[in-house]
């Protein structure tokens, strides 16, 4: 089990550092800087972000005066994150970590996040685990996770029905968005939790423009164009256009995808 797994997160390597992630994180910036508002981050808080891709959460912590931490699994994702808040002259420290064992002490931090990054992890109940683990007693463990309504759920849908069958079963990572499955997995870590239904509208000129934005952006979906046959890949691709135009909520010649997500504030329970 050990090796298969660690084949996984070697494929979750490769597969996120295909694209340019640079051009997904606008269309998800909001939703990062929303969840530093639900959380009341404040000025000299130690801040956490797990699986933090190239630092929406992580810069809006920064701009906001706070410590800041930010690691990933992809070497690639480190890359463009330090380059992005060096850039902006934000303070951030970048470390390359697995979300399912995080290389930082017991208890450091006051806040704890994730915005669309540690629901990928494999092996869910270990995320949770060091989520809380690394909190300080009182403080918050916050996500931001997809659900699976919407476009980005039905559309993770048709890459898998594309791609070859896992070596073995593994959670789907929109069951982070799902409450009760969030309740559960939290249960004997937290000592309350919020959730917070919303949605992602991610926009587009028209339909081609957001065909062309997928195919040079999404890992996934360059992970298919890879290993599938050119036939293989150009059904994907009608597809993928079709579901598109069907869930298209803009009648005016543009293209907008509306995803449903699920905002997690939990607390940890303060020292005895």
């Amino acid at each position: 089990m050990e090796e298969l797994l660690s084949r996984v997160k070697a494929g979750s390597r490769w597969m996120w550092s295909l694209g340019d992630y640079t051009e997904v994180a606008p269309h998800l910036e909001i939703q990062a800087v929303e969840l530093c508002e639900a959380i009341g981050i404040k000025p000299g808080m130690q801040v956490l972000d797990v699986a933090a891709g190239n630092g929406n959460f992580a810069a809006a912590a920064a701009r906001r005066s706070s410590i800041v931490t930010a690691c990933d699994l992809s070497p690639r994702m480190i890359e463009l994150g330090q380059a992005r808040t060096e850039a902006a002259g934000l303070d951030v420290r970048w470390f390359e970590a697995d979300a399912e064992q995080l290389p930082f002490p017991d208890g450091g931090f006051d806040v704890v996040a994730s915005v669309f990054g540690a629901m990928f992890a494999p092996q869910p109940d270990l995320v949770a685990r060091e989520l809380f683990r690394v909190c300080r007693p009182g403080g918050t463990v916050a996500m931001a996770n997809y659900s699976r309504e919407g476009f980005l759920g039905t559309f993770a849908q048709l890459l898998t029905a594309f791609s070859a069958p896992p070596a073995f079963e593994l959670p789907s990572p929109f069951e982070w968005g799902d409450m009760e499955v969030v309740r559960r997995r939290f249960a004997g870590f937290a000592s309350g939790v919020e959730l917070r239904p919303g949605h992602v509208v991610m926009s587009f000129p028209s339909l081609g423009d957001g065909i062309s934005f997928w195919e040079r952006t999404n890992g996934p979906q360059l992970a298919l164009r890879t290993l599938l046959p050119v036939e293989g890949y150009d059904e994907f691709k009608r597809q993928a256009a079709s579901l598109m135009r069907d869930m298209n909520e803009s009648s005016e010649g543009r293209l907008e995808l509306r995803s449903s997500y699920l905002t997690v504030l939990a607390s940890k329970p303060s020292a005895a």
